[in-house]
């Protein structure tokens, strides 16, 4: 059974940093560009940032560009999310997603598996 497992999600203040980790099980991802995204309350899931398939390029939503950084160990099927300097806006619960595309995709209809969701709460 292909999953996609979030973790490190928690409560941090405003100005803090979280790093969450997705890992894969089930058949390797290591072909896939994977994608992070976003769900706040009352509000659609959006992209936050994706890495193709070597971790050689990465794409990244307006709002988060200088302050994420998302990267890959495909030896360890797991993709990381590195959060810095958070806002209260930055308050959603976050999934990772992969896709059968190899390079750069930010349509959310063209991911097809979807991790179960971490919550990070950023306080001011």
């Amino acid at each position: 059974q292909v999953q996609l497992v979030e973790s490190g999600g928690g409560l941090v203040q405003a100005g803090g940093s979280l790093r969450l980790s997705c890992a894969a099980s089930g058949r390797t991802f290591s072909g896939s560009a994977m994608g992070w995204f976003r769900q706040a309350p009352g509000k659609e899931r959006e992209f936050v940032a994706v890495i193709n398939w070597s971790g050689g390029r990465t794409y990244y939503t307006d709002s988060v560009k200088g302050r994420f950084t998302i990267s890959r160990d495909n030896a360890k099927n797991t993709v990381y999310l590195q959060m810095n300097s958070l806002k209260p806006e930055d308050t959603a619960v976050y999934y990772c997603a992969a896709t059968d595309r190899f390079e750069i995709v930010v349509t959310i209809g063209l991911y097809d598996t979807w991790g179960q969701g971490t919550q990070v709460t950023v306080s001011s």
